[in-house]
C-alpha cells in the first residue's frame, strides 16, 4: 500500500508514471509503422 501512495503522491513517483506512459506510447507508435511497413512490403511483393 505504501508504495501506490508513494506512486500517486511523490515527486519520483509522479514521473516515473510520466516514464512508463512514454514508453507505452512510444511502444504503440513503434508498433503501428513497423505494421505498416509489413503490410506495405507485402503489397509490393505480390505485385
Amino acid at each position: 500500500m505504501k508504495a501506490l501512495q508513494d506512486l500517486f503522491s511523490t515527486d519520483y513517483g509522479l514521473m516515473s508514471l510520466v516514464v512508463i506512459a512514454v514508453v507505452i506510447v512510444g511502444l504503440g507508435g513503434a508498433y503501428a509503422v513497423l505494421f505498416k511497413k509489413i503490410a506495405e512490403s507485402e503489397r509490393s511483393s505480390h505485385q
